[in-house]
């Protein structure tokens, strides 16, 4: 009872503040809490970053090698991400197969990275129809304290930006490794996703772990380098107007170009 009293507290005086352009955590209604980028964290990947967003944590490896290509994409390399959510990163997680959560998490991160075209599949093809270069990219969250979605998508593009792709030759049809030589991903275009909470009539980006907690919808949109709207992901309960989708998109791209300058400084 005093639990649920305190959460109520907590909800009334986050929606009076909210109501005057302010937060909990005293930052503006479309101010993204501090963002920290480190890469080369994993020395034995093909390229690792480490993230935080705030007090949640991600680290991120990528791994790369040869494999069979998708039976219906002969002419493009394989893009694989794959997430999870350590036990010691919240106390409400257990160990086990992933829950609904996770697999959302690493759909959206992935649909981010692979609807705007980032890494151009096509120069992955090393025999078309029978072997190509597969990029996996596994995210880890290391501590939840809110905003998953962007987190993990900084930290995979980070990742990948720091990435090496070796250098493989065909011999009788197999790809053989040609030791020392390697590459930078075929980078086309550097997606950035932002992720926004409604809670009552205000909308709220990079929503703390508090603010999901009472959020009445979330939404996440990737755009890419040119300014496209590439992806979205809606969550919650409820929607939104039209009014308030147009004012998340202005977000995205506003949030969104001064996030990327972030990413051009790694490559």
């Amino acid at each position: 009872m005093g639990s649920a009293i305190l959460d109520q507290l907590k909800l009334e005086k986050m929606s009076d503040l909210l109501k005057q352009g302010r937060r909990l955590d005293g930052r503006a209604l479309d101010e993204q809490r501090e963002l920290t980028i480190e890469t080369g964290v994993i020395p034995k990947a093909n390229g690792s970053a480490r993230v935080r967003l705030g007090n949640t944590e991600v680290i991120t490896g990528v791994k790369v090698q040869p494999d069979k290509p998708f039976p219906d994409l002969g002419d493009k390399g394989i893009l694989i991400c794959t997430a999870e959510i350590l036990p010691l990163a919240d106390p409400l997680v257990e160990p086990g197969p992933p829950t609904e959560e996770v697999i959302e998490l690493a759909r959206v991160v992935d649909r981010g990275i692979r609807e705007t075209e980032m890494i151009d599949l096509h120069q992955l093809v090393l025999l078309e129809n029978k072997s190509v270069v597969g990029i996996f990219i596994d995210s880890s969250v290391v501590d939840s304290a809110g905003n998953l979605f962007d987190a993990c998508s900084y930290a995979s593009v980070a990742a990948v930006l720091s990435s090496t792709i070796p250098k493989y030759e065909i011999k009788d049809e197999a790809p053989v490794l040609v030791e020392g030589v390697t590459s930078k991903p075929p980078v086309k275009t550097l997606p950035v996703s932002v992720t926004m909470a409604r809670i009552g009539d205000q909308i709220v980006v990079d929503p703390s772990k508090e603010e999901e907690a009472c959020m009445d919808a979330r939404i996440t949109i990737t755009t890419n380098s040119d300014g496209n709207i590439c992806a979205l992901q809606k969550g919650g309960e409820n929607g939104f107007t039209v009014d308030q989708l147009t004012r998340c998109s202005e977000i995205a791209l506003s949030v969104g170009t001064k996030i990327r300058k972030r990413f051009e400084q790694l490559m």
